[in-house]
Order: structure tokens, then C-alpha cells, then sequence
């Protein structure tokens, strides 16, 4: 972690619909871990409104999770590309964003995950990118495939990507997933469904694009992330 801040700033509140309950009926693990007391609303601080800095130089860039070694992974291979702005749509240059995924066959590389699906051994599922001056990112991988997570009977969840970024100040911390265009699970997923808001879901769904998309090599996806303000994505409770 570095010593260096970023310059204070002061954060607009979620804008209604746009976050999901703490407890959501449909979402069975948030009953076990949701705040049991009611918000207290404080005054921001320096606390909440700065943060540290994160360099390439600390935490080397991961921006190819589709090979390991020099050996490729199984799958579909993609480029997810988009760019990290503020509520005011400036970019957020430097932020780290930090990436987690299933395999192909919809397994995570945790010992954790028993799921009935093979492991490949050419496929970590984590990465690390940072925005540049512009707040474009850009990193390779291979599509993740759905499984089964028994929140309730015959509970798959879809095809997702997993973020967390650091962006200006704690305040703005977001951890949030990114879904795909057409998935029929999405209609099904309790996660997807928490977030009241129409709009708000959709900003969870990439899509598709041809300009990213490397002819005869990888299809591309568009994703952007909104660090806090109306437009923000969605906060992953």
C-alpha cells in the first residue's frame, strides 16, 4: 500500500433503486450477513474520501488470464475492454481493477469449489489491470461458463466476470460483476434480480462489440464502470 492520497472529494448518495437490500427474500446468504441495526448516516471524512494509491510497480499487471505458462486455456477467448469514470463522467485515471472468474466449465481455481466440473490447469481466473490516463482499461480471458450454486432448487448462476476496483477514495471502493448479453440465466438469477432498478441491472450486462473484437482471434465485449453517482454500478453486497 502506498503512502501517497488522492485529493479529498465528497460523494453524492446512491441514487434510489440502483442497490439492492441488504436482505433480499431470493438471496439466501444475505439472511446470515446482513446488518441486524438500522444505517447510521455520518459525515464524510478524510477517511471515507481519500485513498491509497496502487501502482503497477507494487502489483504487477495480470492482463492475459487466457494462457498460463504460454499455454492456452480451454474456451472461448474474449477482450473485455471499457473505461472507469467518475458520477461527473471524468475518467479515474490509475485505478486498480481486480479480476476473478470461473473456467470455461464454470469452476472456480479455489479448493473450496467442488463443483462437477473439470479444472484447467492453464487457467488461474485472476487478474489485475489498471486505467490509464483516459480510464480505458482493456485485458484478454476466456468466457466463463454458469454452475450451479444451490441457493435454491436447480439454482445456476449465469456466465460472470468479477471486479473489484479502488477508485479516488474508500467511499468509492466497488466490488460488482459483469454479466453477458442474451444469457437466459439472468432472468432466473436471484443476484442479478436484487437490484430494484431496470436500468440499473442492464449497466451490469456487457456488450457486445465488434471494434474490440480481433478478427479470427477473440470477440470483444464493452463494460464500463461508474464510480459512485446516478449512473453508478451496482454495489455487490
Amino acid at each position: 500500500m502506498s503512502d501517497s492520497f488522492e485529493s479529498a472529494a465528497t460523494f453524492p448518495p446512491f441514487a434510489p433503486g440502483t442497490q439492492p437490500d441488504n436482505d433480499w427474500a431470493a438471496y439466501g446468504s444475505t439472511h446470515r450477513r446482513h446488518p441486524q441495526q438500522p444505517a447510521l448516516r455520518i459525515p464524510q471524512t478524510v477517511t471515507e474520501t481519500t485513498g491509497p494509491r496502487f501502482t503497477s510497480a507494487q502489483l504487477p499487471a495480470i492482463i492475459d488470464l487466457a494462457t498460463e505458462g504460454g499455454r492456452e486455456a480451454m474456451g472461448e477467448r474474449i477482450i473485455v475492454r471499457g473505461r472507469v469514470t467518475d458520477e461527473a463522467g471524468a475518467p479515474v485515471p490509475h485505478a486498480m481493477i481486480e479480476i476473478w472468474q470461473a473456467n470455461a466449465a464454470g469452476r472456480y481455481n479455489h479448493a473450496r469449489d467442488q463443483h462437477d466440473a473439470p479444472l484447467d490447469p492453464n487457467f488461474k481466473g485472476e487478474g489485475r489491470v489498471f486505467s490509464d490516463a483516459e480510464g480505458w482499461y482493456q485485458f484478454t480471458t476466456v468466457k466463463p461458463g454458469a454452475y450451479p450454486w444451490r441457493n435454491h432448487f436447480n439454482a445456476w448462476r449465469p456466465n460472470h466476470i468479477h471486479f473489484s476496483l479502488f477508485g479516488a477514495g474508500f467511499a468509492s471502493r466497488l466490488i460488482t460483476q459483469m454479466y453477458f448479453p442474451g444469457d437466459p440465466l439472468l432472468a432466473l438469477d436471484p443476484i442479478f434480480r436484487s437490484v430494484p432498478d431496470e436500468a440499473a441491472r442492464q449497466r451490469l450486462v456487457a456488450q457486445f462489440d465488434i471494434e474490440i473484437t480481433k478478427p479470427e482471434w477473440a470477440l470483444g465485449y464493452r463494460f464500463d464502470f461508474v464510480l459512485r453517482g446516478r449512473a453508478r454500478t451496482f454495489f455487490e453486497e
